[in-house]
């Protein structure tokens, strides 16, 4: 006999991908009772082991600088590295699953498909009742009732049953006035792609090819697109069809086609003799198709590519984005075009809680490809590593809405600073806005150090690179420079010639105007210091971006160890991807320059004058993330048995119960969950790794808490009772493997 139940919550989510666990893991780490209702067996969507696509965010795979998601999608890529460096898709199914479970607020319903949706009220104020589901496996109906709703599903079918507006295809270009848009609206969208797994198997297997596998050959496939026997899963993204169809009404007769396509492709790797493919077979082939595109809802403001290009600072920011615009030809892998053409940004660009509530359904969030964008803005916050920031984006609205019994979008017109400013204490992924919790008691603290990061200078070199094109430093100028030193070897006599710009916004790395050049003449010889009088002191702290003009005649050195808030770039670098696969405008200066080739291995350098960039005050009240400089407390470096300290001080005793820490995961570091590359460290060597916490209670120091083996971004440290104190110090004890020691914020509740 079925069962029929009915779940009362404060926050339903309704979709297990990485927009739907981090939606739900944000709200009841507020205190929300959430139910997550996932269709599969797993959690994940399509970066799950049953579709196996990369995480893709806001790096866009290492072309943005210090663009890695924070917050609760960080915190899966660092516990993902950390666990599952070969990046075995079914560990990484673990990481999530386990993230959820840590969770006692959520009670996590799997194989539970909802198809039913009550709602009601007039066509411009619904409000959804309930959504009922079915368990399958477990004849199971679910009734599920709560004051607030998410719609993560990624199609939208949740709120398009409660009668949500929403869209399907482009919009005309006259619309939003998009360039990329087509003269006329259609019903076109994104293909969905499956994708396979290949093994060596150490001794010759046969393929036998079946009845319904794609002769290639007589399909542009082999000319336009890149065929390589060692290659398996991401690397075949463009195997995508379905764009000129209905993605979902169509679903079966897509799926079809795309295996077609991979047995045909397979079968010219096995036995057009074109590959050495004789030890190789399949491992695994999917056989659900990886959506990108369906319903996209219509909330109160529609993302376009206009706000994308021009990184718009809406007031509203709730999260942020940095893929390229990464629109596909209509016809997918039978294209004559390039697989995908790319429009970056100068950097990142900022999303509005605006476009994750419904314009017409009172009580519906909703996060992932269905937001409120138009499709060419969709090109972009469609990558899952986005969708996630802006599920827990969605998911702490939720938990506010709950809190205070009003709609989203009441949050917006009243609740906005308290939205904003609970994402920060939860370290979520916002850029540019500064803390300003009232109930934080170290912003009211006199705060020191044992020593700080007085300096700014790269000066152990590890190994020549030739200047045979423009190369570039980053660095943070605070308050001014007076002048810069370069570490060279020249083959002749020779000039050497640099331009100093800014970046135009704090969160940009890339050159924007010009501020002043030097040149200098350099003798033949190896590793001499040159000095060039570059000197700045802007009106308010930046950074630096130092061009060192080519010249093919002196090579600069580069060191082995990173330095935080330092970047090395090179202009024109080989592009990584065929252009058949990928259209890239090299033009573009997130593009033009690339760091790709010298991430953690900054050219050596010496800025004279001091630096206030890693003051002890940074850890405080301000921003927690790389924003116009580094943005944290840096200690001088420390020998192997060194500790470094960063102490508040009050005028008088406070009560406390807890304290909250951030430490430098390194923002600039591209993880990925099914991994494209491997790092050569599986902890971020700047985390802090062991440290303790004393008082200072009516004169005497103790220790109230210690922590061994942290390799984790956010420690929230709860004493079990309150204590009054009138100092608190956090000791570091020992890093991950970095020589100082750095922490981005802490904050005394």
């Amino acid at each position: 006999m079925m069962k029929n139940e009915t779940i009362r919550s404060d926050v339903t989510v309704i979709g297990g991908g990485l927009a739907g666990v981090c939606a739900a893991i944000a709200a009841a780490r507020l205190g929300s009772q959430v139910v997550l209702v996932n269709n599969r067996p797993v959690l994940g969507g399509n970066s799950s082991s049953e579709v196996r696509v990369w995480v893709c965010g806001a790096t866009a795979h290492g072309i943005n600088r210090y663009a890695r998601e924070t917050g609760i999608m960080g915190e899966l890529f660092v516990e993902n590295q950390y666990r599952n460096p070969e990046g075995n898709p079914y560990l990484w199914d673990l990481v999530i699953l386990e993230a959820v479970r840590a969770e006692p607020n959520i009670t996590l319903l799997l194989n539970t498909d909802v198809h039913e949706v009550e709602a009601d009220g007039p066509e411009e104020n619904r409000t959804i009742r309930s959504v009922t589901g079915w368990m399958m496996g477990s004849e199971r109906r679910i009734r599920m009732e709560s004051p607030v709703f998410l719609d993560c599903t990624g199609d939208g079918l949740v709120g398009f049953m409660a009668g949500a507006r929403s869209r399907i295809g482009r919009e005309a270009s006259r619309e939003y006035g998009e360039a990329w848009a087509p003269e006329e609206a259609d019903g076109i969208t994104l293909g969905s792609t499956l994708l396979f797994y290949t093994k060596d198997a150490g001794h010759p297997v046969r393929f036998v090819p079946p009845s319904f596998a794609k002769d290639i050959t007589q399909t542009p496939i082999p000319i336009k697109r890149v065929i390589r026997s060692g290659d398996s899963g991401c690397h075949y993204w463009w195997i995508e069809w379905g764009g000129e169809l209905d993605t979902v009404h169509d679903n079966e007769v897509i799926r079809d086609e795309l295996w077609s396509v991979i047995y045909g492709i397979w079968d010219y790797i096995k036995n057009s003799g074109r590959f050495e493919a004789d030890a190789m077979t399949l491992e695994w082939v999917g056989s659900i198709p990886g959506k990108r595109e369906y319903r996209r809802f219509v909330g109160d403001y529609v993302l376009n590519q206009n706000d994308i290009i021009a990184q718009e600072p809406f007031p509203d920011r709730i999260a942020f984005g940095g893929w390229s615009i990464d629109l596909h030809p209509p016809q997918g892998m039978y294209a004559e075009a390039s697989g995908s053409k790319h429009m970056h940004a100068d950097g990142i660009y900022h999303i509005p809680y605006r476009s994750l509530y419904s314009a017409n359904v009172s009580n519906l969030l909703f996060a992932g490809r269905n937001i409120s964008a138009s499709h060419v803005a969709f090109g972009t916050t469609r990558v899952m590593a986005t969708c996630a920031v802006m599920g827990e984006a969605a998911g702490t609205a939720a938990a506010l809405c709950a809190a205070k019994g009003v709609p989203p979008r009441a949050i917006y017109r009243s609740h906005l600073h308290e939205l904003q400013q609970t994402l920060l204490r939860q370290d979520a992924a916002v850029i540019g806005l500064r803390h300003e919790d009232d109930r934080d008691l170290a912003r009211q603290a006199k705060v020191s150090a044992s020593s700080v990061r007085g300096s700014i200078g790269v000066t152990k070199p590890h190994s020549a690179y030739r200047l045979e094109r423009d190369a570039a430093i980053l660095f943070p100028v605070e308050p001014g420079m007076q002048g810069l030193e370069l570490l060279v070897n020249a083959s002749g006599d020779t000039r050497l010639m640099v331009e100093l710009w800014d970046t135009g916004r704090p969160e940009n790395y890339v050159p924007c105007t010009k501020v002043a050049e030097a040149e200098a003449a350099v003798s033949k010889g190896e590793a001499q210091w040159i000095s060039l009088p570059l000197a700045w002191a802007p009106d308010t702290p930046q950074n630096a971006f130092v061009i060192i003009r080519g010249n093919p005649d002196i090579s600069l050195y580069r060191a082995a160890e990173p330095l935080t808030g330092v970047l090395a770039f090179e202009k024109g670098a080989v592009p990584n991807a065929s252009a058949d696969l990928e259209d890239h405008d090299e033009n573009q200066p997130v593009v033009a320059w690339s760091m790709k080739a010298l991430v953690r291995q900054p050219f050596c350098f010496k800025v004279l004058g001091t630096t206030a960039a890693y003051s002890p005050a940074k850890a405080v009240g301000g921003y927690k993330r790389p924003f116009g400089g580094p943005n944290l407390w840096a200690s001088d470096s420390l020998g192997p048995e060194d500790e470094a300290w960063l102490q508040l001080t009050w005028e008088s005793e406070i009560t406390l119960q807890e304290v909250r820490l951030t430490w430098n995961d390194d923002v600039n570091e591209d993880l990925i969950n099914l991994h494209h590359h491997r790092t050569p460290f599986e902890i971020i060597p700047e985390l802090v790794k062991s440290y303790r916490i004393e008082a200072r209670i009516r004169g005497e120091w103790g220790t109230i808490a210690s922590v061994q083996d942290n390799r984790r971004r956010s420690n929230r440290i709860a004493l079990n009772e309150r204590i009054s104190a009138d100092a608190l110090r956090l000791v570091i004890e020992q890093t991950n493997g970095a020589p100082a020691a750095e922490l981005v914020e802490i904050r005394v509740y």
